[in-house]
């Protein structure tokens, strides 16, 4: 595979292997996964017998080597690897998934013209780059996780004007919300994104922050709960509530280190709720979560030793 305006075949060569990868089963997590905590990484779903994927892939192609390294693309042959393109639903090839901080973003099917794909690519770009919006997201989200709700909630709100289709904008809106205890204002949010932002890891893990609150009760503040499990450790009911009102509060990794702490302490307590609780969580964050991976790996490691 040459890229266009190489100076020889061998650099043609590795600029290509550096940008542009064939897939496989076995190197998914590292160039699709670990790679697209870097970059967005494009995985475009293909099939020898399809035409519509012979138009398509150099279009694919073309485009990503004029980013110039702002985006990658990992071809899968889904004769080839079947279990990726089940594991992902696909459906019908040719499939384009966008991934971003190891999850799918975005994506579309069928053979679209250069300009569209072009357009694509400049958005996913513009979406992970930092800019003055990725400030106030930040500090959003910083609000959130120190437990001023009301504030975080007024930024989400004011940076949803500026840029209503921005899940991660979308996602931490709800969750603020949610933390002021105004849930049916939540699943408004979450029932009003648009179709590009519906399967997003932040808008579907602020749904399962939705269902989990409504599942949970209310679970008070967490300052209060982590004073009282300063007092006594063994408060596993609070340690409980703590880890709940984490997770609402999109903290899951704080949230899962709660629950596993508990099991650490007495796995038995309450007819083993808090590894069910911590299930509930990896189901909440999907399967090929990292947090859901190291998770169960140190479930693994305390029910097992």
């Amino acid at each position: 595979m040459a890229l266009i305006g190489a100076t020889t075949t061998t650099d043609a060569a590795s600029a290509a292997g550096d940008v542009i990868k064939d897939g496989s089963l076995a190197t998914f997590a590292a160039d699709v996964m670990e790679a697209s905590r870097q970059v967005p990484v494009l995985v475009d779903f293909w099939a020898p017998w399809c035409g519509p994927c012979k138009q398509l892939t150099p279009v694919l192609e073309k485009v990503v080597t004029a980013a110039k390294g702002k985006v990658r693309l990992v071809k899968v042959n889904i004769d080839e690897n079947p279990e990726i393109a089940q594991q992902l639903r696909v459906q019908s090839v040719p499939t384009v998934y966008a991934f971003w901080q190891g999850q799918p973003l975005t994506g579309f099917a069928g053979a679209q013209p250069e300009s569209q794909i072009k357009a694509f690519v400049d958005k996913l770009v513009g979406a992970a780059g930092g800019d003055e919006g990725e400030a106030g997201l930040d500090e959003a989200q910083a609000l959130l996780a120190e437990g001023d709700a009301e504030g975080a909630a007024e930024l989400f709100s004011a940076l949803l004007q500026e840029d209503p289709e921005k899940p991660e904008v979308i996602g931490g809106f709800a969750r603020a919300l949610l933390a002021l205890g105004r849930t049916a204002d939540a699943e408004q949010v979450l029932d009003s994104a648009p179709a590009s932002a519906a399967n997003h890891v932040e808008v579907s893990g602020a749904r399962a922050a939705v269902r989990l609150a409504a599942e949970a009760g209310d679970t008070g503040d967490p300052r209060s709960l982590e004073a009282a499990l300063a007092r006594d450790p063994g408060a596993h009911e609070a340690r409980l509530d703590l880890a709940n009102a984490l997770f609402v509060r999109g903290q899951p990794d704080a949230a899962v280190d709660q629950l596993l702490e508990i099991i650490r302490r007495d796995r038995e307590w309450n007819e083993e709720a808090a590894r069910k609780r911590l299930l509930t969580l990896f189901e909440a964050l999907g399967n090929s979560h990292p947090i859901t991976l190291q998770g169960r790996r140190k479930l693994s490691s305390l029910l097992f030793s």
